[in-house]
């Protein structure tokens, strides 16, 4: 110490708490990085990537390592505190306590506090830089590590506890979550898509079907002119043909076959028969994921989907699954509601028959969903009977007032927004 100046001696102290604050933001920084980015940085070939992740997979020489190379280099930086202030003021307690103080201080402040809040903030650019420095160490240092983990993991088993637990899996909600809370670094067009995806584990065929009401069908008991025009007329591609109800369905038509014949006026009812494909039915509990498989492995695009008694639900087509992951399509048939939006006044009348789900993703609702499918069915199952005059129901974010009504059920309603409770 007497070869030394003060300045000298203040400045290895400085070093000292350098070195310790290293060993602070190296630890918070490799523990708050993120797993996922950084193997996909590895993948991507980049070496400091590489190299933390190599170091990530041995967790506890790593920590050994950095709590071992920070408690050493705190321990001699109190001790150097402790000398500098015996050489230069003797046995003064009051001296050496003041000297215990600033160094206690320090150490937190400029050693552990600080660079902890800054390996938090940036993980990724601090990590990668430290790997380069840890490395070495890990294996300047392997004997004292091991020897170090060894009284570790002895401890550990008395305590019954398992060092090497099992790798912990990301459930559906939690990717779920990770992917919202990704705003910033993915577009908001993406972020739909992928949480749509999670969305679909609970949806079955039944819940994105066109309903048997609003099918268009070919009746082939009718009249060639009627078939004519309802041929001219449709909107759709590909009609199913039934022989006078609509649970016997005969086939599909494709109405591009049709086209040369409509325009010469040769259609003739056996025309129609000879160009009908095989209907393709599906079972209506069936899951949209194992249905969406299904029409990739059969080559379908249209299912007319059934109940156990084979009585027709509705049709499914392969655009009712893409839109429900990307949204609705800009292309809609003129009478269809797939434009449903709130008017001024902030109420909408919609097709009582209308699915629920289609109703909260145009209008933002949250009608529930572990229920009836549609509107009319939602409403029947709160009245328990078909209403015989305007009645009115709440429902989160919104009022629902019946307009019409038949014998059958619910026709039309009036949906009116009000403000959350909440």
């Amino acid at each position: 110490m007497d070869s030394l100046p003060l300045w000298a001696q203040i400045l290895i102290l400085v070093a000292l708490l350098a070195v310790a604050g290293f060993f602070s933001i190296a630890e918070t920084s490799m523990m708050a990085i993120n797993r996922f980015r950084l193997r996909h940085l590895a993948k991507q070939g980049n070496r400091a990537a590489k190299r933390t992740q190599a170091l990530l997979d041995q967790t506890e020489r790593l920590l050994g390592v950095i709590l071992i190379g920070n408690n050493v280099v705190n321990t001699i930086s109190a001790m150097f505190s402790g000398a500098i202030a015996a050489h230069y003021w003797g046995q003064n307690q009051y001296a050496l306590s003041i000297a215990a103080a600033l160094i206690s201080f320090a150490i937190i402040v400029f050693s552990e506090l600080t660079p902890k809040v800054i390996g938090a903030a940036y993980p990724e650019k601090i990590a990668l830089p430290a790997s380069f420095i840890l490395k070495p160490l890990l294996t300047l240092l392997y004997p004292a590590v091991w020897f170090t983990n060894m009284f570790t993991n002895g401890l550990l088993k008395l305590m019954r506890i398992n060092p090497n637990p099992d790798e912990e899996h990301l459930s559906n909600e939690e990717v779920r979550a990770l992917v919202l809370e990704q705003t910033p670094l993915m577009p908001k067009k993406h972020k739909s898509i992928l949480v749509n995806l999670f969305d679909l584990e609970e949806v079955e065929v039944n819940d994105l079907m066109t309903p048997r009401s609003k099918i268009e069908a070919l009746d082939i008991n009718d009249d060639i002119d009627t078939i004519r025009h309802q041929l001219v007329t449709c909107y759709h591609n590909k009609l199913p043909v039934y022989d006078g109800e609509l649970n016997n369905i005969l086939g599909i038509f494709h109405i591009r076959k049709a086209l040369h014949h409509l325009e010469d006026g040769s259609l003739t009812i056996e025309e129609i028969k000879n160009s009908l494909t095989k209907p393709y039915f599906i079972p209506s509990e069936t899951g949209i994921f194992e249905q969406l498989q299904n029409f990739q492995e059969d080559q379908q695009r249209l299912g007319v989907v059934v109940d156990e008694y084979s009585e027709v639900l509705g049709i499914l087509t392969m655009e009712d699954v893409v839109e429900e992951m990307v949204g609705e399509f800009t292309s809609a048939a003129p009478n269809s509601n797939a434009r449903t939006s709130w008017g001024k006044d902030g109420s909408v009348v919609v097709d009582a028959s209308t699915p629920l789900r289609q109703l909260n993703r145009r209008l933002k609702l949250k009608l529930p969903l572990d229920g009836p499918k549609t509107l009319n069915g939602l409403i029947l199952e709160e009245l328990q009977d078909i209403p015989d005059a305007q009645v009115s129901l709440r429902f989160e974010g919104c009022i629902v007032e019946v307009v019409h009504v038949d014998e059958q059920g619910v026709r039309s309603a009036r949906l009116m927004k009000v403000k959350s409770t909440h």
